[in-house]
């Protein structure tokens, strides 16, 4: 029996066609990536927006090159738990854009999520005067719409969330600045790209109040040495001292504007 040129039970495929792209990398290409327009000391230019959204008590948006991260604040409001606390609840929530990553990402939280929300939560609670608020929580949630690297992730969020609560007039001890470091080769370079990351042998991230002279949290990752960690550490107090005041000019042109 003779085919018919229109075949119902078939697919037809499309006229023209062309090879799929795929991501692969090479070796020379990933080291023209890891290759630095900017000096090892230097960080990425910060651009930092607070009240963005207007339906949060308090919002920022951060946008360091490649990492742009929105976040907004809600609260403090009444605590859903019947337990009676003295002091308040922080509560941080990271959720990643499905277009984020280079390969897309499901719309489900996963442990990366957990664990980036865990470390801003260690980053800035400590900044938090939470015996203001018994029984209430404030909500912090994060959303990470272009992503180049963890490190930076990390380090911008906590940045945007200190902006973002005292934004929401939170009162606090005093505003969060973090900054990164990685080991590639024998030298430190700050504020690392996610194929820097990838190329290094450890990473530092670490989270202070540079107006108290404290630090609030360090993240260490890979392998280093100790003289290696405690550098990282000195160069990236250093750096927040210049992001601290970055933020609170931010902070101080939005209120002229309102």
């Amino acid at each position: 029996m003779a085919q018919s040129a229109n075949d119902r039970r078939r697919i037809n495929g499309p006229e023209e066609s062309f090879t799929p792209v795929f991501d692969d990398e090479d070796d020379e290409d990933f080291k023209l990536k890891t290759q630095r327009k900017r000096g090892p000391g230097d960080i990425r230019p910060i651009f930092l927006q607070p009240g963005l959204i207007s339906q949060a008590n308090g919002s920022a948006y951060i946008e360091t090159e490649k990492t742009k991260i929105a976040c907004a604040v809600y609260g403090p409001r009444q605590s859903k738990t019947t337990t009676y606390s003295e002091k308040g609840r922080l509560n941080v929530e990271v959720k990643f854009a499905p277009f984020s990553c280079t390969r897309r990402r499901a719309p489900m939280r996963d442990a990366e999520d957990r664990s980036i929300g865990v470390s801003i939560h260690q980053a800035i609670v400590s900044s938090i005067r939470l015996e203001l608020f018994p029984k209430s929580t404030i909500d912090v949630f994060i959303t990470i719409i272009e992503n180049d690297g963890i490190e930076g992730c990390i380090a911008s969020g906590s940045l945007a969330a200190s902006t973002a609560l005292a934004d929401a007039g939170i009162e606090m001890l005093g505003l969060v600045a973090s900054c990164s470091a990685a080991i590639v080769g024998d030298g430190i370079q700050l504020d690392p790209t996610e194929a820097e990351a990838r190329a290094s042998s450890g990473t530092v991230i670490l989270a202070c109040m540079p107006a108290l002279d404290s630090i609030t949290s360090i993240w260490q990752s890979g392998q280093m040495s100790a003289d290696l960690s405690l550098k990282c550490m000195e160069q990236c107090y250093e750096r927040c001292n210049d992001i601290h005041s970055v933020v609170a000019q931010s902070l101080l042109e939005h209120r002229k504007t309102d």
